[in-house]
Order: structure tokens, then C-alpha cells, then sequence
């Protein structure tokens, strides 16, 4: 009778708790349509990166490995699979295009079809809507990743052709490295349109108000670690932010960890963990943003994996990210500066926090006559032993890769999905296009029907079967 009693009272006291369960449920209260949409891409960030990052920035004094942004975050994973044509393994063309408009296309492809026609981009919806839209990105603007969201080319290696086709993108806020590629006049035409046109990253803090179009490096923008307090990424999508939400109407932003890319390429996990770090510090800068702003949504993913990156080698149950937090500088500025001094040994010692004992000081010194890119090598490959860290290409491999969320809206994005859906689920929080004013004119007297046949339609062009490379081999 006791046990009866407890029961009907337990019984009680979950009642409410069930009732509050089922209210969060209702259609009611699942949140409204965002105002604002930011897609950030970690560019090459398969799913070890962020594993790795995870104990990269763990302290090793506590018990417990703490969370990152990327655990907090988690909601789904995604294929990258591009077109048929292209086999199994995108490349940063084809994967962009399909986070762009939400159709596989061919590796090489900047937001064209397989039939090399223009496929409309989020940006491009979301401007007929009244939206602002923006990019900021640590590669040139005109890089395979910015330049589906901006422009449409048959071949992302049109570096010259994509970056004077942004003057008719009308971008609100484009920010990133590339000024090799705008020529004066371009930059002159840019400035007639309204733009402000900045080539000195320190110009950006004065910026108030839009358009503006930023390139702050030749090609790139420096690696992360190289200038650790400059945090150039999260400086850049906290002044877009800033610039996009002056429009009432909402915007629209992509935000791209270019170089996580390049350091996999390279398989250098120095700067790998590096622009890591500060893809981590845009991505809490978001977060904070979304906080603040409760009607945007946040959408983080990965365009492909790069590297085929491993946490431990060579059957060895071990990974040692202490010694990656120990190097003081990029491998590729490091053996610069051992070409230039002769005192090189005690230069690479103290910049890779370690001693550099015969066998090692001759085995970079054997590096070191043949050039920077060989000593490079050979210090990056050294990292990688101590380290235990493995890789198994120097290009892009086919795994699914993560998605994160957070904002109205995130809910969409949980579970499988394929990186054509991320794109399509965003253009459909997009605000439904204004239906045109329909008015009344007067019907004008039909014309006599032609009496000649229309010629046949040029068949669409065909493309090579093997897939486009990009410089870089991004």
C-alpha cells in the first residue's frame, strides 16, 4: 500500500515536468524563421582536426579533457561528394558550390552546373530579398571557397576573371588577402561604386559602415601562428557582423578557416592546430553574436577533409600535442629565418622547443643546402614523429565531415545530411520573395505569327571527364 502511494505521488511530481516536455515540442514554440544566416567553413576540417584541437588546447593538469566550440556545438555530419563526373572525392570548387547553391557540380566548378551554366547562390537569393551579404576569409577573396558564393566560372583556376566579376556580385562586405589580383583600375572601379577599398589590415577598425572591400595580403593572409595575438579571422567576421546588421532586413555572411586547408595540404600540424585556433576564436565570436542577436542562425561544417590526418602512428596508442604547443613559429617561416642565420641550429632549437642533438642537426643541415621547402619538410616532418601524428595524403579525402549549429532553425541541420541539404535548408529560412505588384496595361494587337522556324539550341558544352586541379591543389 506504501509502495502504491509513492508511486501515484512520483506520478504527480513528473506530470508537470512531462506537460513543460511537451510544450517545448509544440509547433508554437519551435523557434521563428532567422533574420540573419552565417555559414562558416572550415576549410579541409575533417572530423580528426577537430579531435585533435579537442587535445591540443586541453590542460594537461586537470583530470577531465575539457570541451572545445566544435563539442559544444555538434549537431550532424554531412557527405561531400561531388557530381558523378567527379567520382567521390570533392574538391574545394565543387564542395563550395554545393554549400552555395545546393547542387553538385563537377571538381573545378564555381557555381555552374555540369553543363558549365550558372547556378543561383544563396548570396544572390538573399540579395533580390533585400539581404545584406558578406565574406571574409583568410585566402585570396577569389579563392575556390569565396568565389562560389560570389561569381560563377567554369574553372575556379580563372583567378584573374573571378576576381573582376566581383564588381557585379554587389557583396556588401568582401574581406580576405588576394590584392595581386586586382589591378588599379578594378580597385578604381570598386571605389566609383561606393566601396572602400583597404590594402592595411589596420584600416579595418575605422570601417563604419558598408561596402567595403578589404584585401590585406598578396595572396594569403599570414598563418595564425606566425602572429599569434593578431587573430585577423575573428577581427574580420566581428567587423562584418557589425557592418551586415546595419541592414533591418538581415544578411547573410560566410566566414571560411581557409588555411586549416593549406596546412593539411602540407601536412603540417603546426599550423593545422594554429588556424584551428583561430577558426575556433571566429566561430565563439559567432556564438557570443547569436546570443545577442536570438534571430540569427549559425551554421558550421567543413567543405571536405584534407590530409587524411591520423591522432597517432606507426601502431603506436599515443599523441603528444605538447609538443605542437612548444613551436614558436610556422615551419615555413622558420626555416626561412635558418637560411638566413648561421646560427641556425640554436634558432630552430629554441623556435621548436627542443634540442637539436648531432644526428638531428645533421639531417637539417643536409635540408638546409637544398632550400627553404626541403628544411621545411624536414622540420615538419620531425614534429610529426615527436608528436606521433600521421598522415595519409597530400590531398583531399572522401570522409563525411561535421556539422555544428546554433540559433533558430539549428534543429534542421541534426542528424545525416548531405552538403547540397545544409545549402538548401538555409536558402529556405530565407524570407519568401515579395510578390510583384501586378498592374493593370493596356493589351496591345497581336502581331501576325512568324513564318520561320527558330534554329535548334546549341548543344551544352561537354567537360573532360578528369577533374580540374586548382593552384595550391586546394
Amino acid at each position: 500500500m506504501k509502495f502504491k502511494q509513492l508511486s501515484v505521488l512520483a506520478l504527480a511530481l513528473l506530470l508537470p515536468f512531462a506537460a513543460l516536455a511537451e510544450d517545448m515540442l509544440a509547433p508554437s514554440l519551435v523557434p521563428s524563421r532567422p533574420k540573419n544566416l552565417i555559414i562558416m567553413i572550415g576549410d579541409g576540417m575533417g572530423p580528426a582536426y577537430t579531435s585533435a584541437y579537442r587535445y591540443f588546447k586541453d590542460n594537461p593538469d586537470t583530470e577531465e579533457v575539457e570541451q572545445t566550440v566544435f563539442d559544444r556545438l555538434l549537431v550532424g555530419m554531412a557527405s561531400t561528394y561531388p557530381a558523378r563526373v567527379s567520382g567521390y572525392v570533392t574538391d574545394s570548387a565543387a564542395a563550395a558550390t554545393a554549400l552555395a547553391t545546393g547542387s553538385k557540380s563537377y571538381n573545378g566548378a564555381i557555381s555552374v552546373d555540369t553543363q558549365k551554366q550558372p547556378l543561383e547562390t544563396i548570396m544572390e537569393k538573399a540579395k533580390k530579398r533585400g539581404l545584406s551579404t558578406g565574406v571574409a576569409v583568410t585566402c585570396q577573396v577569389n579563392h575556390a571557397t569565396p568565389a562560389a558564393f560570389l561569381s560563377h566560372d567554369e574553372s575556379r583556376k580563372n583567378y584573374d576573371q573571378i576576381a573582376a566579376s566581383y564588381i557585379n556580385s554587389n557583396a556588401d562586405v568582401i574581406l580576405g588577402g588576394g590584392q595581386k589580383y586586382f589591378t588599379p583600375a578594378m580597385l578604381d572601379a570598386f571605389t566609383t561604386k561606393g566601396y572602400q577599398v583597404l590594402n592595411d589590415f589596420s584600416q579595418l577598425a575605422a570601417v563604419n559602415q558598408t561596402k567595403v572591400l578589404g584585401l590585406f595580403g598578396e595572396v594569403q593572409l599570414p598563418w595564425a601562428v606566425d602572429e599569434p595575438d593578431a587573430h585577423r579571422l575573428s577581427t574580420m567576421t566581428n567587423k562584418a557582423l557589425t557592418l551586415l546588421s546595419q541592414n533591418p532586413q538581415g544578411f547573410v555572411l560566410m566566414v571560411e578557416g581557409s588555411q586549416i586547408d593549406w596546412a593539411g595540404h602540407a601536412n603540417d600540424i603546426v599550423d593545422a592546430m594554429g588556424e584551428m585556433d583561430e577558426f575556433a576564436h571566429a566561430v565563439e565570436a559567432v556564438e557570443q553574436y547569436v546570443r545577442s542577436h536570438p534571430d540569427t542562425l549559425m551554421v558550421v561544417t567543413a567543405d571536405h577533409n584534407t590530409g587524411g590526418m591520423s591522432i597517432g602512428r606507426d601502431g603506436k596508442y599515443a599523441w603528444y600535442p605538447e609538443v605542437i604547443r612548444a613551436v614558436k613559429a610556422s615551419p615555413e617561416t622558420l626555416a626561412a629565418k635558418a637560411l638566413a642565420d648561421d646560427n641556425w641550429p640554436q634558432l630552430l632549437a629554441d623556435g621548436l622547443g627542443f634540442t637539436l642533438d648531432d644526428d638531428l642537426k645533421t639531417r637539417f643541415e643536409h635540408a638546409r643546402m637544398q632550400g627553404k621547402e626541403v628544411l621545411a619538410h624536414a622540420i615538419k616532418h620531425e614534429i610529426d614523429l615527436r608528436s606521433n601524428t600521421g598522415w595519409t595524403t597530400g590531398g583531399h579525402t572522401g570522409v563525411d565531415v561535421q556539422v555544428f549549429a546554433t540559433g533558430p532553425g539549428a534543429e534542421l541541420f541534426i542528424g545525416n545530411q548531405d552538403n547540397t541539404d545544409i545549402a538548401n535548408k538555409l536558402i529556405s529560412l530565407l524570407p519568401k520573395p515579395k510578390k510583384a505588384t501586378a498592374t493593370t496595361v493596356p493589351v496591345p494587337q497581336a502581331a501576325p505569327a512568324p513564318t520561320t522556324v527558330p534554329a535548334q539550341a546549341a548543344p551544352a558544352p561537354t567537360i573532360p571527364a578528369q577533374a580540374d586541379t586548382a593552384i595550391n591543389g586546394h
